[in-house]
């Protein structure tokens, strides 16, 4: 027999013993990374329901006036968002959860959502605040002034759903990066290329 025949047929099981240890690793880790982002998803769709329910109870009478969350197009719009977040949460946490190889068409997909989704309830949480803040402190270019201080239960009520929308925003943030390492670890890392070298006529005079 050849020698290195030889050498070949007793490195093999080594070398098999060791494929088979990476992918029992690998799918423990996909595992791990599967039951961490369905946790993820289903905490967002808690905290997005708490968010828009507070928003949609919120409203306040007395001798001012009344208020209500309706009256604002911002925090309108924060309702619509935690609304559609809670959605497709709900939807991805089920599909996520579900035991299936992961296509290149579905990370795709979870990848573009997860980004839209994060960018839809940010906006939300953003503009909520800047109305938030007027309220409270008022704007004194346009003579406008404080109206938490009349209405200050509605106002403690938005500060907390603005809150939760945001601790929502952290969530898919964290959802938006697991995804895009779901995707692009599909792709293989680029080819290096060789290194030539060039000689170099030496002349001499």
């Amino acid at each position: 027999m050849d020698k290195g025949t030889t050498v070949a047929a007793a490195r093999s099981p080594m070398q098999l013993m060791m494929g088979t240890e990476s992918v029992v690793e690998s799918e423990e880790n996909t595992s791990t990374l599967r039951a961490a982002e369905t946790f993820l998803r289903l905490v967002s769709i808690g905290l997005c329901v708490s968010a828009l329910t507070l928003m949609l109870k919120n409203s306040q009478d007395n001798e001012y006036g009344s208020v209500s969350y309706t009256d604002f197009g911002a925090f309108r719009y924060l309702v619509h968002a935690n609304g559609i977040c809670a959605g497709y949460s709900l939807l991805s946490a089920v599909i996520v959860a579900l035991p299936r190889p992961s296509t290149m068409p579905r990370a795709w997909t979870f990848f573009l959502l997860d980004q839209v989704l994060t960018y839809i309830v940010l906006a939300a949480g953003a503009v909520s605040t800047e109305v938030l803040y007027l309220a409270e402190n008022g704007d004194t270019a346009t003579t406008w002034s404080s109206a938490c201080g009349s209405f200050g239960r509605f106002c403690h009520k938005v500060t907390t759903s603005i809150a939760i929308t945001f601790v929502a925003v952290v969530c898919y943030v964290v959802l938006s990066l697991i995804s895009s390492y779901k995707l692009f670890s599909k792709y293989d890392a680029p080819a290096s290329t060789p290194t030539t070298t060039i000689d170099v006529a030496a002349f001499h005079g």
